[in-house]
C-alpha cells in the first residue's frame, strides 16, 4: 500500500481507521483523552510529552507518562506510539516529524495540546497584576502556551498538508466568545487567546488544501491534576463540590475528546468549523456526544449566565 495515499478505511466504530494523528502534549488531561479517543476511533496516534517512566517534567507529576498514554490508546483499539518530546526544542520536534514521515509518509491530524504551566498559576498569576508576576514566570507561560504551539505547527504542517483533508486542532482554555473577558493576568490571557488566533490564521492557510484548523476548549476539566488538587478521584469527584461549588459543572477529559474524535470523522468539518473556536459542549451538541456519565455539561454557558450574568441557576441546569 502506498504510504502517501490518505487511506480512509473505516468500519463500524472505527471511522478513523488508517488515519495518522499526532497529539502533542498527551501525558495527561485533555491530551491523554484526545489520544485515547482518536485511537478508539481507529487512528494510529503518536503521543508526545516530557514526562516518561524515567524522567519527570517541571510539572512534577510522575503518576502519568506518555508510555502509559500510548498503552491506553492501543488498549482502546488504536495504535499508540510514545515519543518523548520537548516541544520547545526545535531539533526534537523536527526529529519527531521526520520519524512520522519515515514511518507513515504523512500526517492527517495534528492536535496541539501543549501547556504544562499549571504549577505557575497559583503563585505567580492568579490574583496578581502582570507587573507583580515574576517576569521569568510570565515568559515561561508564553513559552509553554504559545511558543511550543508555534514551533510544532511550523515543523509539522508541511507533513500535515500531504493529507487529503488535513486537520489541525488547537486546545486552549476558552472560546473567542468567552475570552472576550480579560483572563485575569496578561500572561495567561495571551497564552490562552493565542491558540484561538493560531487556528484562525491556519484556517486561512489550510483552506486551499481542503484542511480545517479549529480551536477547542474543555469547560471545568476534571483532569488528574484537578482531582488531586481537591483530593478526590474520578469515582467520587462530586465530593469536591463541598469545597468548590462550581466544580459541580465539571466534565471529564473524555467529553472534549469524544467530540473532537467525532469532528475528525466529519467529512464536512471544514465548512462547519474551519478557523473557528468551539467548546466541548458546542461540539457535543453538534455531534450528539455525551460525557462518560451520560451528561452534557456546558460550563461556559453556566459561567456566562450564572457566574458573570447573575442569572438564577445551578450547575444541574447546565448538565
Amino acid at each position: 500500500m502506498d504510504k502517501n495515499r490518505n487511506t480512509q478505511q473505516s468500519g463500524g466504530g472505527t471511522p478513523l481507521a488508517g488515519r495518522i494523528a499526532l497529539v502533542a502534549g498527551a501525558t495527561r488531561g485533555a491530551g491523554r483523552a484526545l489520544a485515547v479517543e482518536l485511537g478508539r476511533a481507529g487512528a494510529t496516534v503518536y503521543v508526545t510529552g516530557r514526562t516518561t517512566r524515567e524522567h519527570a517534567s517541571e510539572v512534577g507529576r510522575t503518576t502519568e507518562t506518555i508510555e502509559e498514554t500510548a498503552e491506553l490508546v492501543t488498549a482502546a483499539g488504536g495504535t499508540g506510539i510514545a515519543v518523548p518530546t520537548d516541544h520547545l526544542d526545535e531539533d526534537r520536534v523536527r526529529a519527531l516529524v521526520e520519524r512520522i514521515d519515515r514511518e507513515q509518509g504523512r500526517l492527517d491530524i495534528l492536535v496541539n495540546d501543549l501547556w504544562g504551566g499549571e504549577h505557575l498559576l497559583i503563585g505567580s498569576v492568579f490574583g496578581k497584576k502582570s507587573w507583580e508576576t515574576p517576569l521569568a514566570d510570565g515568559l515561561r507561560i508564553l513559552e509553554l502556551g504559545v511558543r511550543s504551539h508555534v514551533i510544532t505547527a511550523a515543523l509539522a504542517l508541511p507533513l500535515l498538508v500531504r493529507s487529503e483533508a488535513p486537520l489541525h486542532v488547537e486546545v486552549t482554555d476558552g472560546t473567542a466568545v468567552s475570552n472576550r473577558r480579560y483572563r485575569e493576568n496578561l500572561y495567561y490571557d495571551l497564552a490562552k487567546n493565542a491558540p484561538i488566533r493560531i487556528a484562525f490564521g491556519l484556517g486561512e492557510e489550510l483552506a486551499e488544501y481542503g484542511g480545517t484548523a479549529v480551536a477547542v476548549t474543555p469547560g471545568f476539566l476534571r483532569s488528574e491534576q484537578m482531582l488531586a488538587h481537591f483530593g478526590v478521584s474520578e469515582e467520587n469527584w462530586r465530593d469536591a463540590v463541598a469545597q468548590e461549588p462550581g466544580f459541580a459543572i465539571a466534565e471529564s477529559p473524555h467529553y472534549l475528546a469524544r467530540a473532537v474524535a467525532a469532528l475528525a470523522a466529519d467529512p464536512d468539518r471544514a465548512a462547519r468549523w474551519n478557523g473557528k473556536s468551539a467548546s466541548s459542549a458546542e461540539l457535543a451538541r453538534a455531534y450528539g456526544v455525551r460525557d462518560i456519565d451520560g451528561s452534557r455539561p456546558d460550563a461556559w454557558a453556566y459561567f456566562e449566565d450564572v457566574t458573570y450574568g447573575g442569572k438564577d441557576g445551578s450547575p444541574d441546569d447546565y448538565r
